[in-house]
């Protein structure tokens, strides 16, 4: 039986599908079989950064539209095989997405995937409650902004209440937070939100990952790779981390603490 995830955000513009990527990647490179879904209907933004924008013939909505199969609209990965995307369709029509062809679309899906990854539009808008309604599992992808954060709780709220399991009575899905683009120098002078402040003061959600600040990110972005890919950086470490944590495995975190200056930075004061 397949699980689903979604990867879910109060804000945009914080690392959900950049995270999505890395992390069906990850589920594939260790073998599962595994397809991320884009929610975010009229945007399509995870066909670009999964570097399979031109392979698009039909997406999503086409399929929820019976206009076309749902083997014709998945696009394979070009390096991972057993890796799928369904891009999301450029509609201007937000509620393109109905119940029903979601539920049908899903429930093909689990028939063929040991993992179903659903890119969520961030906030509460209608692609984003049908991301979360089937999902098992949630990650909440926030960075060390105040208003990110905050924004990440009413997601909470709605992870509690508006899924499928909670309609049910099987029990609340099970949340996971990532964090994005964190400075631990910038944390220790009290310029973000630390790791504690957002974990278990704010959220209350354990941490899955924490993603330091890293200019592979934009670089993966700009070649159409995830950074889980770039083997040899601090973000690939990282979400590489992510990945064997959510499988199970005891990882420590790395890139969280402050690195200790030289006598001669503090003697200049740098």
């Amino acid at each position: 039986m397949a699980k689903i995830v979604v990867v879910t955000s109060g804000k945009g513009g914080v690392g959900k599908t950049t995270t999505s990527a890395s992390f069906a990647t990850g589920l594939a490179k260790r073998g599962y079989k595994t397809v991320v879904i884009d929610f975010d209907v009229g945007l399509r933004n995870l066909d670009l950064i999964m570097g399979c924008e031109r392979r698009v013939v039909y997406d999503f909505v086409n399929v929820i539209n019976n206009e076309a199969r749902l083997q014709q609209a998945l696009i394979r990965d070009k390096e991972l095989e057993n890796l799928y995307i369904l891009p999301a369709s450029q509609t201007r029509d937000k509620d393109a997405l109905t119940d029903e062809g979601v539920e049908r679309v899903m429930d093909e899906l689990a028939e063929e995937f040991d993992y179903i990854i659903c890119d969520s539009p961030a906030g509460i808008e209608r692609g984003a409650m049908l991301a979360m309604y089937y999902a098992d599992e949630a990650i909440i992808v926030t960075n060390p902004e105040i208003s990110s954060v905050r924004d990440s709780d009413r997601i909470i709220g709605m992870l509690d209440s508006k899924t499928k399991k909670v309609e049910q009575k099987e029990g609340r899905i099970r949340k996971h937070l990532c964090i994005t683009r964190f400075n631990p120098e910038r944390a220790a002078r009290e310029e973000m939100l630390s790791i504690e402040d957002i974990s278990q003061d704010i959220l209350r959600v354990p941490t899955l990952g924490v993603i330091p600040e890293c200019p592979t990110v934009l670089q993966a972005s700009n070649e159409g790779k995830p950074v889980i890919l770039y083997e040899d950086t601090k973000a690939g470490h990282a979400y590489d981390d992510l990945v064997a944590r959510f499988l199970g495995e005891e990882r420590p975190f790395r890139y969280i603490t402050a690195q200790p200056k030289g006598w001669l930075a503090r003697l200049f004061g740098g």
